[in-house]
């Protein structure tokens, strides 16, 4: 049956490869909506391919530079801002909605989605990170499907059984790569640029997610991220070192048995899983051949290189409030540290800071958190200044 598609985030890499899968199978799926924050353009191109009944763009003037950009005969309604985005992933129409806006804008529309029961395919680290349990309580209250496709956490999902998850599980075993500073010692940390925190071994990404995956705090909240998709305690998450990326993470069970879910370093792996969930059908990545495969390597990380991912695991058993405190002043310390303001060590050192400086309240609802993740970006940036 023909699959409606809501891309959030279109302009982006998950845009780009849901995209890219969805043009490879025209029998199965079809896009009914597509997002954009400040690639406006871009936006109008995808609207020309694939003609989708709903864009959303964030402000009104993005709104009329589209209608002026748009010299095609394609066009779709036009939505504005949050309102937009939430009212999108509520049409009857759709059927899949991919959450690919990246930071705290992406969460009331994900949130949206689940109280709609749709299936959800999750990219947006904030909803889990700052607004796990609320948005988990309502996936399961209204009937949602969740599907996460972040590497890491798709490869979980795979290892585990369809029936009965938790069943024998003993612990499931986030892999991380250690970004480019894996062999630097903590006093050549004190002098690294933002150049060459943004150069990974391994992905090509964008700026910021480049900077979390070096001070590895992107593990933390894939971390944290984990315990509510999985139901887990942090006693059952561990985090290892494996630089190759090719196993994108395991799962032990109590006999002992490891599974593992390998594979190439192409987002269109896990997001092709999750779109045809539960079959299976072709992309146009490559095809991994475990003949290549020469060294695979593990190791724990060095908490002392990594206090970030410390302080991931002390605020996941803290609860929602400090996550969100955590996920927010390290959004803020990251844009000091690519803007030349603070060192990279420093990133940790104001999260910690933030942690024991702000007192989190009990957050009941999308609202507060959102409420909430403005005051700790604003005392964070209060910080910075002084």
């Amino acid at each position: 049956m023909m699959k409606s598609v809501v891309v959030f985030g279109a302009t982006g890499s998950i845009g780009d490869s849901t995209l890219d899968i969805i043009a490879s199978h025209p029998d199965r799926y079809k896009v009914y909506a597509l997002s954009a924050f400040s690639r406006v353009e871009k936006l109008v191109g995808l609207t020309a391919k694939f003609l989708p009944a709903v864009v959303i763009v964030p402000t009104q003037a993005a709104k009329e530079e589209f209608i002026r950009l748009n010299n095609t005969s394609v066009f779709p309604e036009i939505r504005v801002g949050q309102d937009g985005l939430c009212k999108t992933a509520q049409d009857e129409q759709a059927d899949i909605v991919v959450c690919a806006i990246v930071g705290a804008a992406g969460l009331a529309s994900a949130y949206a989605a689940a109280k709609a029961g749709k299936t959800i395919l999750l990219a947006n680290k904030e909803v889990l990170v700052t607004a796990g349990e609320l948005f988990m309580n309502a996936v399961r209250a209204h009937g949602a499907t969740l599907l996460p496709l972040d590497s890491e956490h798709n490869a979980i999902f795979q290892c585990l059984p369809s029936q009965n998850p938790k069943q024998h599980l003993e612990k499931i075993i986030v892999t991380a790569s250690g970004g480019p500073f894996r062999q630097f010692s903590v006093d050549e940390l004190e002098h690294v640029t933002p150049e060459q925190a943004c150069k990974h071994p391994n992905w090509s990404m964008g700026r910021k997610i480049s900077v979390d995956s070096a001070t590895m705090l992107n593990k933390g909240l894939e971390v944290i991220e984990a315990k509510w998709l999985f139901d887990l305690t942090p006693e059952q998450i561990e985090v290892v070192i494996h630089p190759q990326s090719i196993i994108h993470s395991m799962v032990q069970f109590i006999d002992g048995s490891l599974l593992a879910q390998l594979g190439h370093h192409d987002m269109r792996i896990p997001i092709s899983y999750s779109l045809a969930y539960p079959e299976r059908i072709t992309h146009n990545a490559a095809k991994f051949d475990l003949r290549a495969l020469s060294q695979l390597d593990f190791m724990p990380p060095d908490l002392t290189r990594y206090p970030c991912l410390r302080l991931a695991f002390e605020a996941m058993k803290e609860g929602i409030g400090a996550c969100t405190v955590l996920n927010a002043s390290n959004e803020i310390a990251v844009q000091g540290f690519l803007d030349g303001q603070i060192k990279f060590t420093q990133i940790a050192q104001t999260i910690e800071s933030m942690l024991s400086k702000i007192q989190a309240p009990t957050l009941s609802s999308i609202d507060e958190v959102l409420v909430f993740d403005q005051e700790v970006r604003a005392k964070t940036q209060d910080y910075l200044a002084s």
